[in-house]
């Protein structure tokens, strides 16, 4: 009974009242006030914690001693003030009782989740702040098999704190949830989530509290979490995968805001400032590479995918800047094996913007140019082709857009303005880009590209027109010119030791066939990848700008022995490179820098790829070059001069690189005639960007002119071949020649039906040997011009019959022109089938001629039957 009057005492004195004086009484916490206080001191405190925690009544619950241990070590590591901070020497008993009893260490966690619960509810944070070190405690001392509901307890604590409303009590959580996402647990769990924790995490980075320095905390607890949310759940298979999109598109947005936040901070140069450990956007990039270092194949999509979306929202690809850093973050941080599944994505995000402003695709554009860069420093893939399809592929509707005016087929529905120059400079971004990528790649995939890119330029009479039907020549004439551009962006740089290699017929031919085209622009990019490619030791500067140099040593060109490779180069392809150099001088409307290309490239071939035949033909072909500045009228009179100066420079830089000093003595003789009389046929003259010219040029004749019997008696006692030197040179006119000069493919298949008409053996049947008379040069000189008049007749009505002739007879034609083919190769098998030879080996009795046999009737023996 007196322990019960005491607690009845105890009770009293609690509520604040004497039981008899009606009074109020000191604070319970001032136990001083109490020196009359019958019960013991003991029981007082056990009475205090009962209230605090709301325990129930009774006799065991109000004695110290009959408590729960672990509630009497939970609450003796709470001190009286809490600014004394918590108990170190419980805390330690606490710490070792939950490592020698670890069933109890989930009821810890209960009663610490219970009290913090009410702490938090009362605004006492000293408690809040105290009860949160023991937890963090705890976990770091306790990896038993019974930690997950510890764990369950110490993340409803972090949730509780998460969603308090004070700056402080989120921080707070979260570096406790960054701490436990530390530990790495020795059991699994199969039911934890925290969805919570990323959508939490994630708001937090895009804080907008009114303080700055306190909303830069908040972000950066933010990112803290996430980036202890990826830790704890990145490698672990049996949590929620991270990767799912419904995360990913909550944290890397989070992340990219942060990360973009760097332009408007301003640092003071204070020492509190130099001395912080990380800003906001450090932390953010190192947060973003971890996550990316941890991505895996199939999980590179969904972390690429919100960058993307991230970008597209805030129109962030019209900066570039920001769009660049971010992947290149990307490219950096990913295992280099899955680069090109990065690459990828922008090309297919590119195809999927190819109708918004130039403004976003020239963004998109750069940064597949700067990631396609890294990404071919490391693994290429499959990717190569793909990437430079889909540049071409933006590179030809861009032009489409700038003719048409319009993103849709057609013009006048066309929604949006479209800028000229935006596409433009979205044009030499794409060209750029091109150039860049092809810069990184070895020399045998650079080959590949080159085949490819001029695989897609339209040739008349070889490949397709690519422009739409909206642009019509014009716009085919503009892709030429751009996919030309890129290909002169790709050659730039290129070295390959084997010429035969870098120059396949399939490439030359193509290339060669635009030098001859009448658009002055085609021809020069054409010019310069010939140079491109040819100069290997970089040379081409010092042909520029055309001068008569007497003593070429000072160019200090690099001249290498020619190679075998290179000899069967020329040998197979020299005769078509000084034909296309003779009919590209032939253009009207040639101007300074053609002939300076020209001039380039037979100085290169000279260096680069010249043996004693090859120096021969180019004496050839320059003699050639004056001779046709003589005698052709047709040619404007800059042309003939600049043809001539040409001449001049070439065969002064080949006399010296011969070392024949007669042929030298000649040519200096030549040239020192044309400085006194006719200045305006030598390049300082002619071949500048003021040319000195006359209206019309006389006839040049006597010591002006090159005389090819003198060069050629001088080289023969050098042991060059004279019979050929005396030889003129003289190109052979090709159909390929006349091919290239067409436009329209209503000529092309006019061309085609003529060829047709001219191989069929009917025609060479009745081609009978004509004795060619002065007569006959006569009347085919009168008749050529009725002749020219009824081919034009021939080809126009061609083109009407195709652009006008129903369908049914245009297929009607096609099907009789198959039906002859077959019939033709039916000839063919039946001429070829022969009789099988007799299983005895007999050759045949020689009476009459058999049967030709068809393969499908022959019967084999059974041994040769599969």
């Amino acid at each position: 009974m007196k322990v019960y009057r005491s607690i009845t005492r105890v009770d009293i004195i609690l509520s604040g009242f004497d039981e008899n004086k009606k009074m109020p009484l000191p604070s319970l916490r001032n136990f001083s006030a109490l020196p009359d206080f019958p019960g013991p001191r003991r029981l007082l405190l056990d009475c205090s914690a009962l209230l605090d925690h709301q325990v129930g009544g009774g006799v065991c619950g109000c004695c110290g001693a009959l408590r729960p241990r672990y509630k009497r070590l939970v609450d003796n590591i709470f001190p009286e003030d809490p600014e004394d901070g918590l108990v170190k020497a419980n805390m330690e008993k606490l710490t070792f009782y939950a490592l020698s009893a670890p069933e109890k260490l989930d009821r810890i966690g209960a009663y610490l989740s219970e009290r913090l619960s009410r702490d938090v509810a009362r605004h006492r944070y000293g408690y809040v702040c105290i009860a949160m070190e023991a937890l963090d405690q705890l976990l770091m001392a306790c990896h038993c098999q019974s930690i997950n509901l510890f764990v369950e307890s110490f993340l409803t604590m972090v949730r509780k704190l998460l969603e308090a409303d004070k700056p402080n009590l989120q921080i707070l959580g979260t570096n406790s949830f960054v701490k436990f996402a530390n530990i790495e647990e020795d059991t699994a769990s199969y039911h934890r989530s925290y969805d919570f924790f990323v959508s939490r995490f994630s708001e937090m980075c895009h804080s907008s509290f009114e303080d700055p320095d306190i909303r830069t905390k908040i972000r950066m607890a933010g990112i803290r979490g996430l980036q202890g949310v990826v830790r704890k759940t990145v490698n672990d298979e049996l949590q929620a995968n991270i990767w799912d999109p419904q995360h990913m598109d909550k944290i890397v947005p989070s992340l990219l805001f942060n990360l973009q936040q760097e332009e408007g901070i301003e640092r003071s140069p204070s020492p509190e400032t130099e001395k912080e450990k990380e800003s906001p956007v450090e932390l953010t990039e190192r947060c973003f590479r971890e996550l990316l270092g941890r991505a895996v194949y199939g999980n590179i999509k969904n972390a690429v995918k919100p960058v993307l979306m991230h970008l597209d929202n805030h129109s962030l690809w019209e900066g570039k800047t920001f769009a660049v850093r971010c992947f290149k973050i990307i490219m950096y941080s990913i295992q280099s094996q899955h680069s090109h599944l990065v690459i990828q994505q922008l090309l297919g995000h590119l195809d999927a913007n190819s109708k918004n402003s130039a403004r976003v695709r020239a963004g998109i554009v750069e940064v597949i140019s700067e990631a396609a860069v890294i990404e071919a420093s490391g693994s290429i893939g499959p990717t190569v082709l793909e990437v430079f399809n889909t540049l071409l592929k933006q590179l030809r509707l861009s032009v489409d857009y700038e003719l048409t005016g319009s993103y849709d087929s057609f013009a006048n529905m066309g929604t949006k303005v479209i800028k000229v120059h935006e596409e433009r400079q979205l044009q030499e971004s794409v060209i750029k880009t091109i150039g860049s990528f092809a810069n990184t790649l070895p020399t045998y995939q650079r080959s590949e590209v080159m085949l490819f890119i001029i695989g897609k330029i339209p040739v008349p009479g070889m490949y397709p027109a690519l422009g739409s039907a909206n642009t019509g020549v014009e716009g085919s004439r503009m892709i030429q010119i751009m996919l030309l551009k890129s290909l002169l962006q790709v050659t730039a740089g290129f070295q390959s030791n084997n010429i035969l290699t870098a120059l396949p017929t399939s490439f030359l031919d193509p290339l060669l066939s635009f030098t001859l085209m009448e658009d002055a622009e085609i021809r020069l990019l054409v010019l310069d990848i010939l140079i491109s490619i040819i100069d290997r030791h970089d040379n081409r500067h010092k042909f520029s700008p055309v001068r008569i140099i007497s003593d070429i040593s000072i160019l200090k060109l690099k001249v290498d022995k020619c190679s075998r490779q290179d000899n069967l180069f020329m040998k197979k392809h020299s005769h078509r490179l000084y034909r296309h150099i003779y009919l590209a001088c032939k253009e009207d409307s040639s101007v300074q820098r053609h002939f300076e290309s020209l001039h380039t490239l037979l100085g290169l071939i000279c260096v680069e790829l010249a043996n004693e035949e090859v120096v021969v033909d180019l004496i050839r072909l320059a003699l050639a070059l004056q001779d046709l500045a003589l005698t052709d009228d047709t040619l404007p009179v800059y042309s003939r001069c600049a043809i001539h100066a040409l001449s001049a420079a070439y065969l002064n830089l080949i006399s010296q690189l011969t070392t024949v000093p007669t042929f030298c003595q000649h040519v200096h003789e030549v040239i020192e005639s044309r400085k006194k009389l006719v200045p305006f046929l030598l390049p300082e003259d002619v071949l500048v960007e003021s040319p000195k010219i006359p209206e019309k040029l006389e006839k040049v004749e006597g010591e002006m002119l090159f005389a090819q019997a003198k060069i050629a008696e001088m080289l023969g006692g050098s042991g060059y071949n004279t019979e050929r030197l005396a030889t003129a040179y003289i190109p052979q006119i090709t159909d390929e020649d006349r091919l290239s000069k067409r436009k329209s493919i209503g000529d092309t298949v006019s061309l085609q039906l003529e060829m047709e008409s001219r191989n069929s053996p009917e025609k060479e049947q009745r081609s009978t040997a004509e004795q060619i008379t002065f007569e006959t040069l006569k009347q085919a000189i009168v008749d050529s011009v009725n002749v020219e008049e009824l081919e034009r007749e021939r080809r126009r009505q061609v083109v009407e019959r195709f652009q006008t002739a129903p369908f049914e007879e245009i297929a009607a034609h096609c099907g009789a022109r198959s039906s002859l083919l077959q019939s033709k190769l039916n000839q063919i098998f039946e001429i070829t089938i022969r009789p099988p030879p007799s299983p005895s080996g007999s050759v045949g009795n020689g009476h009459g001629r058999s049967r030709s046999v068809p393969v499908y009737e022959m019967k084999f023996p059974d041994l040769c039957v599969y």
